[in-house]
């Protein structure tokens, strides 16, 4: 299943490791490791950030995902299901209004 993962870096360590020019490396181990679908670097809340659209099989793989963020960077992680279209399209929208609404 499609899930966002979205990253919050704290200054630190991320200031120390990019002074050390450590940080790329360790952002491109997390990438090849976790093969998202697509990676954004951006701003959130005023912290450096990431958005990734990553394939979870199982909940067990959620860690996979988090910990190097965790560890590498004491990161804050979230993660949200995402359905595109055609998954709206079989949720049966109209059913449930009519069991529910």
């Amino acid at each position: 299943m499609k899930m966002l993962l979205t990253v919050e870096f704290p200054p630190e360590p991320f200031n120390s490791l990019v002074r050390s020019g450590k940080v790329g490396e360790i952002i491109e181990r997390i990438l090849e490791a976790s093969k998202p679908e697509t990676a954004y670097f951006t701003e959130h809340d005023g912290k450096r950030g990431g958005i990734f659209v990553v394939d979870v099989q199982s909940p067990s793989d959620v860690p996979a995902f988090a910990e190097p963020f965790y560890l590498n960077f004491q990161a804050n992680c979230t993660f949200r299901i995402l359905m595109n279209p055609e998954d709206l399209q079989k949720a049966g929208l109209e059913d449930l209004g009519k069991k529910w609404g």
